[in-house]
């Protein structure tokens, strides 16, 4: 893997599930990195989150959306790190994608995930 990064895409992906609730979950945004060929690296940002859950599916409906976006189909979850500060949930994602269903049990159907994102109201890429 090259040590810079290829692209970078910075998001606004920002929403909230109930405006009017200032206590709702509320989608702060995702910064995408492509890290090298098909590697990428999310970072999500959430407030009021009841627990790690809601970052991990942030990162998986951006993952989804990402791979669509590249033309691929198909997308690996490779690993997940989430942190509480203060309210405010982040997470560092980092996913494969690629044409085909890849190798393992951690794997995703982009088309598949994208509705269900946005049957859930998560925001995407």
């Amino acid at each position: 893997m090259r040590s810079a990064v290829i692209a970078t895409l910075a998001l606004a992906a920002c929403g909230t599930a109930q405006p009017s609730d200032s206590g709702a979950l509320r989608y702060d945004g995702i910064d995408t990195r492509l890290l090298d060929g098909d590697l990428v690296n999310f970072h999500v940002t959430l407030a009021n989150a009841a627990d790690g859950q809601a970052v991990t599916d942030y990162a998986e409906c951006a993952a989804a959306q990402y791979a669509l976006i590249r033309g691929y189909g198909f997308a690996r979850h490779v690993r997940t790190q989430v942190k509480e500060e203060g309210g405010i949930w982040t997470g560092d994602a980092v996913y494969t994608i690629s044409p085909v269903l890849p190798r393992g049990t951690r794997t995703i159907d982009a088309e598949v995930t994208v509705a269900d994102c946005a049957r859930r109201a998560i925001p995407t890429v």
